[in-house]
């Protein structure tokens, strides 16, 4: 396992980012540590692939400054990138070549040859279960086994930070496991720290500690099993018949019988009662008529962004708060 001498693999301060005259990014203050699995989590359209831009050295901040393993991404961006392994959301492999050849141009690309280059190469195809498709083209293999090579790809330079956007973007429920049985052995086996933005909640549980990304602000910091204790041991969701953000009299009955306040998100009606299974029968005998379901459940990081938000996880749009540009 690779010994760190305790500089940040990763840190951010005051980070900010414009289009035009809309903020994107607005005072973004990050500590990612030596060899943890660090989790960006937020809504198509937060700002996440504008921070991971910054952060694979392709934008440059409008405000604040970011380093990686203590390199200033502006005033060392070649030794950062030394640092850093980037896997984008869209696929980066030669779909015409054989994963040998992805991997051996990659590694020509880093100015690896020869042995050094073949034991590289053959240790990172073993790692990740691609000793029997080295003669096969890239562009023939499942969307799993692509991952896996373009994750191999990003290693073959030895990185210290492997910074992933989106990593299970396009695969299935069983490759998107396969994958992250790789990425946690990879954190765990060599100290590599993996960073990742992901809008995916039970992908961010993932994460030894998550950050929360809303308009361009971290909402959230820390373990997701803590995040999610700030919200109480049960979580009370009600599905109203008909619409809940119009459905004002069903709430404020809720509210009567439960004595605390109720939200309306996505459909459901959330109430903030520290005992929820206990209102279930109550709340089933007296307005069963006008509900159709009532489930009580743990907390998840989605409530942890409503409750530090006020609004759902659904994906936005950035025109409606920034006028224009991230996608992501």
């Amino acid at each position: 396992m690779r010994m760190d001498d305790g500089t940040p693999a990763l840190r951010t301060e005051g980070l900010g980012f414009d289009y035009g005259r809309e903020r994107v990014l607005d005072g973004v203050d990050l500590d990612v540590r030596p060899g943890e699995v660090f989790a960006i989590l937020g809504p198509n359209g937060g700002g996440k692939t504008t921070l991971f831009r910054i952060l694979a050295t392709l934008l440059r901040p409008a405000r604040g400054r970011a380093a990686v393993f203590g390199h200033d991404l502006e005033r060392e961006a070649a030794q950062a990138r030394r640092a850093l392994g980037v896997l984008f959301q869209a696929p980066a492999i030669d779909r015409l070549l054989t994963v040998r050849e992805n991997l051996d141009l990659q590694g020509a690309l880093y100015g690896l040859r020869g042995r050094a280059l073949a034991s590289e190469r053959d240790m990172l195809v073993s790692r990740f279960g691609l000793d029997a498709k080295q003669g096969t083209r890239a562009g023939t293999l499942s969307g799993g086994m692509q991952r896996r090579l373009e994750i191999a790809k990003s290693l073959l330079h030895r990185p210290r930070l492997l910074l992933l956007d989106e990593p299970s973007t396009g695969l299935d429920p069983q490759a998107r496991a396969a994958l992250w049985s790789v990425l946690l052995d990879l954190a765990r086996g060599s100290g590599t720290t993996v960073a990742f933005t992901t809008h995916l909640l039970d992908e961010a549980d993932h994460a030894s500690r998550v950050a929360i990304l809303d308009r361009g602000r971290i909402v959230a910091l820390g373990e997701p099993e803590a995040l999610k204790a700030e919200i109480g041991r049960q979580v009370l969701q009600i599905t109203p018949l008909g619409s809940a953000e119009g459905d004002e009299p069903l709430r404020a009955e809720i509210e009567r019988i439960a004595g605390c306040a109720t939200r309306a998100v996505e459909g459901r009606i959330l109430v903030d009662a520290p005992d929820g299974a206990r209102l279930v029968p109550i709340l089933s005998e007296r307005l069963g008529a006008r509900i159709a379901a009532i489930t009580v459940a743990r907390p998840t990081l989605f409530d942890v962004y409503l409750r530090r938000t006020g609004r759902g996880f659904a994906a936005e749009s950035p025109a409606e708060w920034t006028g224009q540009g991230d996608a992501a």
